[in-house]
């Protein structure tokens, strides 16, 4: 397998850019994960509560070295051979019929084959390529960026199956072959941690845990993707998400709600209005903020009473 040469010249600084170009805010301990992923040409494992930019840390990557993103989307009851690849049955089945095609297989149990001798069915122009073999197959200058999204959400089976991509960056395809990627693609699991993952898999990856963002953090995220939004009202933002994120509820806001809330408080705006949020602003956008509602039902004229508060004290903070 080729060496990662695209990465060879790489430095964290680098990488700071790339993250700063997109407005991407990324703390030390996440900055120098992906840098030794990217270096080590190994699979970054990304957890972390819903709504925290785990996602959005493949996009940036693709963006930032621009290259292809290949997102795998995962979910409950996830085949794990429809990840990697489907057969084109309609085109095989038309082939068989006319005698263009055999039922051969290309490529066994050796190495991939295109099937051009034979004229196999199971050969290269009647494979369906899903993400897991894009990313294996991708010929770019530079290695494609795979996401694997919200690994949690797929069983244990699709785990195991997990193993030999990650492994060997190579995947077995019935009748058809193994095929082996040339270069490794740049992985990015992200995970909710609503169940636990293998030891098996972990292993294979490098690890960050994405902690909620500090005040000060979720101020600059704000600034940077609701720029028209006035400074001291993002600071009024992020006061009053950190105040209900205090609170016992279902589903605390992730960075997502907030910037959601964000965007929602500046589009009820007009004229740049830079004046102090009230209760009643805070409560006629609160689904932006709040999705369950079992915890909009909580929000009560005691607890806007305190988010006010929390608005206020947070605007003083950054005015003085």
């Amino acid at each position: 397998m080729a060496e990662r040469e695209a990465f060879d010249d790489l430095t964290e600084d680098d990488l700071r850019v790339v993250f700063e170009d997109a407005d991407y805010v990324a703390g030390d301990e996440l900055t120098t994960a992906v840098y030794l992923s990217l270096k080590m040409g190994k699979p970054l494992l990304v957890e972390g509560e819903p709504g925290s930019g785990k996602t959005e840390l493949g996009k940036v990557l693709a963006e930032g070295f621009e290259t292809d993103l290949v997102r795998l989307q995962c979910y409950e009851g996830l085949a794990a051979e429809h990840t990697l690849y489907e057969w084109n049955y309609t085109k095989q089945m038309l082939a068989v019929q006319s005698g263009e095609g055999a039922v051969e297989g290309a490529g066994g149990d050796g190495e991939a084959g295109d099937g051009s001798e034979s004229g196999s069915v199971f050969s290269e122009e009647y494979l369906f390529e899903r993400p897991l073999l894009a990313a294996l197959t991708h010929d770019g200058e530079t290695p494609p960026v795979l996401l694997i999204d919200e690994v949690d959400r797929a069983d244990e089976e699709f785990e195991a199956f997990l193993l030999e991509v990650l492994s060997d960056f190579q995947a077995s395809i019935p009748e058809y072959g193994t095929v082996a990627a040339e270069r490794r693609p740049v992985v990015v699991i992200t995970s909710n941690r609503t169940r636990g993952l293998s030891d098996a898999l972990k292993r294979r990856c490098l690890y960050c845990y994405v902690e909620p963002p500090a005040f000060e953090e979720e101020l600059e995220i704000v600034r940077r993707k609701v720029p028209e939004l006035d400074a001291a009202v993002a600071a009024e933002v992020c006061g009053v998400v950190g105040e209900l994120r205090e609170k016992a509820f279902l589903k605390q806001p992730g960075v997502a709600e907030t910037l959601d809330w964000a965007r929602a408080v500046a589009t009820l705006r007009t004229d740049g209005d830079a004046s102090g949020l009230t209760a009643e602003e805070i409560q006629r956008s609160v689904g932006t903020l709040v999705k369950e509602a079992e915890d909009v039902q909580r929000i009560d004229a005691e607890l806007l009473e305190r988010l006010e508060a929390a608005a206020r004290e947070a605007r003083t903070a950054v005015e003085t």
